[in-house]
């Protein structure tokens, strides 16, 4: 393992990812890049009329809250970074195969059945389309 992706946003999960990510790149000297998917809602019609879920200051804050939980466990080489993307899974998975990622971290949402059933699951999704091998944390 060299290189390690984490998606992150502000759901509870994201801790428990971060802490895990940190830990096996503690554990295994791997880089490790802690990725928010800034969901551009809104505008389907009309491009130029979408809004982005997060602020910069909230996206900020986000991957700095991630990079503590990481580096709580001891990993060092931590880096973040931010895209912007309607669907947030097809992002995730692309980032990771254009930039050589050989493994991804993600979080769980713990959603009920209904809610998967209607929202989908970035998680699961994830672990469908990802060009690497995905661990996903409870």
């Amino acid at each position: 393992m060299n290189k390690i992706l984490c998606p992150v946003d502000d759901c509870e999960p994201t801790k428990v990812a971060a802490r895990l990510a940190g830990t096996l790149a503690a554990a295994t000297g791997a880089d490790l890049t802690l990725l928010a998917v800034n969901e551009m809602i809104g505008g389907y019609m009309r491009r130029d009329a979408s809004a982005l879920l997060w602020s910069p200051s909230q996206l900020s804050a986000l991957l700095d809250e991630a990079k503590a939980a990481a580096t709580s466990t001891g990993a060092e080489k931590i880096e973040t970074a931010s895209i912007e993307s309607r669907d947030v899974a097809r992002a995730i998975s692309q980032y990771a195969e254009q930039n050589g990622y050989d493994h991804i971290v993600v979080g769980s949402g713990g959603k009920g059945a209904v809610k998967r059933m209607v929202l989908g699951s970035v998680s699961a999704d994830v672990v469908n389309r990802a060009p690497c091998p995905v661990t996903v944390a409870r």
